[in-house]
């Protein structure tokens, strides 16, 4: 007997009942798309999309198209196509040999409108867009076209022309005769076919007449073989259109469109078309900017597949649109990164530490865990000597209350992995401000553990070793909006921009072995590091090399909702 399976949405307990004996697809395989248009990068937005189409297909055990919607040529690019690819890949999903573009269906959606005219049920229309909109009524006004009834004939002569070339844009449109008093108003003789002069990034010029999305996508549906269309709730309405073209043409199959709720987040906004003035306009250094909800952009980041199809899930599917915080995407992270990313020192303010009873030009091995939330990762020898570096923070001439690291006859702290300290005193610059902090060791804390037992009331403060320090540049991003909805009613999303997006630190000090790392590949996943006691950090799969290390902060180690 199968084994069954529980459904966890209501998209899932959709199909599990067309499956059923005398379902609709009692019988079939379970047949998804994701048919992203390649005019920009794929978002966190889209992953919601395409793990509910992808996702969807290895839960019953089916199959997932990936199809470029490319029936819109102004704006498309192969530069898209190929990061499209690359970013679902990255994900963990596969569509084997099933990829294609919609323009492969150019000719067939060609044919499918000649026998749309010649059935009676699609008529040329002379209308200009004003006049488009002028006769297109209201609730209580049905729309009208004095085209309506123009002769088959007349309407397959001139829809050949139209394709032929003859004549200017905006001339002629083909629409559907559908109802003109539809409540619906997608229903209200949509247009099917318009004229663009426009070159096609893979068809060239061979058409200057495209279909609109609402027509060709049904079509490249049903002759895909498509059981489920899975698409956002912005689409509900156009369901109705969906549907009678399903019913109308002669196509070999008939799917199913369901819709569900697009993803918001705050502090981002997730419209191409402002993710790209963004990137147009300077705003932002590239589509794969740190700060930018991009895949690219995430990856660059730090993050991984696992973290965003994490987060995916625990969002769930429903039918009513909702924002989520981006803390839960961070929270995903970390506990992603929290098990696999190994630990290291590295000190991002470093100010120098000089203990002044340890031998001069004496040098030692300490080791520092992996990672002490799994044992088995091991340990690494870091050095140990007379000159380190430490966090400027980490001491206060004049601490504040419960300051608990180093201060002048304060508290004694323990140096990672290494030996208990007690500060004496520090050397300023002419202006006043620590350049050296200056303390003594117990020689007899090796390991962080005083030989009598005593309690040790002061932090665990990280460090790095000045003999072998590695230079490195650290840039750490916050929101890139300084608003929750920066893309709300009557607000101009460029006007809350956070200044305070990125921060690049210089000279900072790292341990040496971090100088030994591959640099990532342009593009490609670079390896996170958990910076003890400042976050999870990956090198810049773009700017870093082995002369000049560039890491950017995946994510701080802890957050709050906002």
């Amino acid at each position: 007997m199968a084994e069954e399976i529980v459904s966890t949405n209501f998209i899932h307990a959709i199909i599990e009942e067309e499956l059923q004996p005398g379902g609709r697809c009692e019988g079939k395989k379970v047949h998804t798309r994701f048919p992203p248009e390649p005019n920009g990068y794929l978002h966190i937005g889209h992953c919601k999309a395409l793990t509910i189409d992808f996702g969807t297909a290895e839960k019953y055990s089916g199959i997932c198209n990936l199809r470029m919607d490319d029936t819109n040529p102004a704006k498309e690019d192969t530069e898209y196509v190929d990061a499209i690819q690359e970013d679902i890949h990255w994900l963990g999903f596969d569509w084997d040999d099933r990829f294609y573009y919609g323009s492969d269906y150019f000719e067939k959606t060609y044919e499918l409108a000649v026998d749309l005219i010649k059935k009676g049920l699609a008529y040329i229309c002379e209308l200009t867009p004003e006049q488009f909109k002028e006769y297109r009524g209201d609730t209580n006004t049905p729309a009208r076209s004095p085209w309506r009834d123009r002769p088959v004939e007349e309407n397959l002569d001139l829809f050949e022309r139209m394709k032929n070339g003859e004549f200017e844009e905006g001339r002629y449109t083909l629409r559907a005769k559908i109802d003109l008093t539809s409540g619906n108003f997608n229903m209200r003789d949509p247009v099917l076919y318009r004229i663009r002069y426009i070159e096609h990034h893979r068809q060239g010029t061979k058409w200057c007449i495209f279909p609109m999305y609402d027509f060709a996508h049904p079509i490249q549906d049903a002759l895909e073989g498509i059981t489920h269309s899975l698409c956002s709730l912005e689409y509900e309405n156009h369901r109705p259109l969906y549907d009678w073209v399903v019913n109308h043409c002669d196509i070999p199959s008939k799917p199913r469109q369901i819709e569900f709720a697009r993803l918001g987040i705050n502090y981002t906004v997730m419209s191409k078309r402002k993710l790209r003035a963004l990137v147009e306009g300077g705003l932002v250094s590239g589509w794969d900017d740190p700060r930018m909800p991009t895949l690219c952009g995430l990856r660059r980041r730090g993050y991984t597949p696992k973290s965003i199809r994490s987060f995916c899930e625990r969002i769930g599917v429903s039918k009513v649109d909702s924002t989520v915080d981006y803390a839960l995407l961070e929270a995903c992270l970390r506990e992603d990164l929290n098990e696999s990313a190994k630990r290291v020192m590295a000190v991002l303010r470093p100010v120098k530490l000089t203990i002044t009873n340890y031998p001069e030009g004496k040098s030692e091995e300490i080791p520092v865990e992996n990672n002490p939330v799994v044992p088995e990762t091991g340990e690494r020898m870091v050095t140990f000597s007379r000159h380190l570096y430490i966090e400027a923070d980490d001491f206060m001439e004049e601490p504040i209350p419960k300051y608990k690291r180093l201060t002048p006859g304060g508290l004694e702290c323990r140096l990672k992995g290494a030996y208990l300290i007690r500060p004496t005193g520090c050397v300023k610059d002419e202006r006043g401000n620590v350049v050296e902090v200056l303390c003594e060791y117990d020689p007899e804390s090796k390991g962080g553990n005083p030989a009598d037992g005593r309690k040790v009331k002061g932090a665990t403060i990280h460090w790095v070793d000045a003999e072998t320090a590695v230079d490195a540049e650290v840039r750490l991003y916050d929101y890139l909006f300084n608003d929750p909805a920066p893309d709300g009613p009557d607000k101009d999303f460029k006007d809350f921009l956070n200044p305070e997006s990125l921060q690049v630190l210089t000279e900072c000090k790292l341990e040496k072995g971090m100088a030994e790392l591959e640099m990532p590949e342009r593009g490609k996943t670079a390896e996170v590091f958990q910076f003890m006691r400042q976050g999870y950090f990956c090198l810049d799969n773009k700017d870093a090399a082995h002369d000049h290390l560039v890491f950017n902060r995946s994510v701080s180690l802890k957050g709050s909702f906002k």
